[in-house]
């Protein structure tokens, strides 16, 4: 087995996020091509939160017999010293700038399911977000240059965007599973074998298409559509009606999807056609708060824990670099030509071959039409968001707010503008004191 000469240090900035750090971690633990090589460094802004990472490494790392080195610190540069991987995992604010984001508006009647990306509460998350993400590219450009740095964070089509247009630092990718679940779930929707299927999938984060669903050469639509015209259920999904409407299967969920368009939160017989989980991430959030509670508890216990692998993206793609092993796997990156109908400068999710060359995005060409014209009016939203905060600007954040489709469909001009000051006035702490 071949023996790599330097340690892989991997950093996790967030550290204490619930999921990704348990995952990846599981994940790092497992190759046997890396026992003894791993130094897993975290970083967060909660003492609590980073001593909770902590003692979760070091256990996954013992029962694993990794023997992984461990590290932890509230210093971030210290943190990124020497690493070659920086997993950014970050939620700025927490659960409570989250329930802002969702009450604000819902006085203003506008409804929400997850509010990460889009919509007013992908705005205001971006607005939080952008600051800390390019504060941490600008250390990684002094501290660690020729790092990796993978992102988890959202709003996704943002957060990469900003790092390469605010910062000297551009080797940013954002990992999302949306493609990955995507591409299983039509596999066995329609039956087909995963060995033979072939996928192409492209657009913006939440908002990519399947371009091509093959099996041994065949398109596998005629079959999707006939599975889903003999299925009353399946017609009761947002993404399923966007798939008639628009003739290309969208990776996000009907929970995302229905708030990035203006045809569905806005009328209360399409939240109950469609079955529409208004508030849909606070309860998650909610969830993931009792389950990091469990955690503690076992912890604590000395309860052995479930390390089966996760098949995590940034694990995979660590992995994937470190072992020369070429793997496919869809990231968000600068667009420079990739996608041809869209803006060189935006953020694109493409297919992407990391491997022993490194990690090589694909062009994909131009979309359909219609594709691109669906992409383009979320882009308004994100493009004005990452401007808003790269150059500090209010009248940008109305602007992107107004431009906002579910927004829009709802609240006239003043409404919005007033709901924005409601929020900005919320999140103060947070933001820079330039918006004020």
């Amino acid at each position: 087995m071949e023996h790599y000469r330097a340690v892989i240090k991997v950093t996790f900035v967030g550290a204490g996020s619930i999921e990704f750090t348990r995952n990846v971690v599981t994940d790092l633990c497992g190759y046997p091509e890396f026992r003894d090589e791993l130094h897993l460094s975290l970083y967060d802004i909660s003492a609590e939160r980073l001593a909770h990472a902590e003692r979760l490494a070091r256990r996954i790392s013992a029962q694993s017999g990794a023997g992984a080195t461990v590290s932890a610190t509230r210093d971030r540069r210290e943190a990124l010293e020497g690493a070659r991987y920086v997993i950014n995992e970050v939620q700025v604010g927490g659960y409570d700038a989250t329930r802002a984001d969702f009450d604000i508006p819902a006085r203003y009647g506008v409804r929400q399911t997850i509010g990460d990306t889009l919509g007013i509460g992908g705005i205001f998350r971006g607005l939080r977000t952008i600051p800390v993400t390019t504060a941490l590219a600008r250390d990684m450009h002094d501290v660690c240059p020729d790092a990796y740095l993978l992102s988890y964070s959202n709003p996704m089509a943002m957060l990469p965007w900003s790092v390469y247009a605010g910062t000297g630092f551009s080797r940013v990718y954002g990992l999302c599973h949306s493609v990955r679940d995507t591409q299983a779930f039509l596999t066995e929707l329609t039956g087909a074998d995963p060995a033979r299927v072939k996928f192409l999938t492209a657009g913006f984060n939440h908002q990519a298409f399947v371009l091509k669903f093959e099996q041994d050469g065949r398109s596998l639509y005629p079959k999707l559509t006939e599975v889903i015209d003999s299925s009353p259920e399946l017609q009761r999904r947002v993404r399923v009606e966007i798939f008639r409407r628009f003739g290309y299967f969208p990776t996000e969920s009907s929970e995302h999807s229905a708030e990035y368009v203006p045809w569905f939160m806005r009328h209360d017989d399409q939240i109950e056609q469609y079955r529409i989980f208004v508030g849909d991430y606070l309860e998650r959030s909610e969830e993931n708060l009792r389950e990091l509670e469990s955690w503690e508890r076992d912890l604590a216990a000395g309860t052995p824990l479930d390390l089966e692998p996760t098949h995590e993206l940034a694990s995979q793609f660590i992995h994937a670099l470190e072992t020369g092993t070429e793997t496919e796997l869809h990231v968000n990156i600068r667009n420079g030509g990739l996608i041809s109908s869209l803006p060189d400068d935006c953020c694109v999710e493409v297919p992407c071959l990391v491997g022993a060359g490194g990690a090589k995005p694909v062009p994909v060409g131009a979309l359909p039409p219609q594709l691109t014209a669906l992409n383009r009016t979320f882009l308004n939203v994100v493009e004005l968001t990452v401007a808003a905060a790269l150059e500090e600007s209010r009248e940008h954040v109305y602007q992107a707010a107004l431009l906002d489709p579910n927004t829009a469909a709802t609240l006239t001009t003043a409404q919005t503008v007033a709901m924005c000051d409601e929020l900005f006035t919320a999140h103060r702490d947070l933001l820079s004191p330039a918006f004020f």
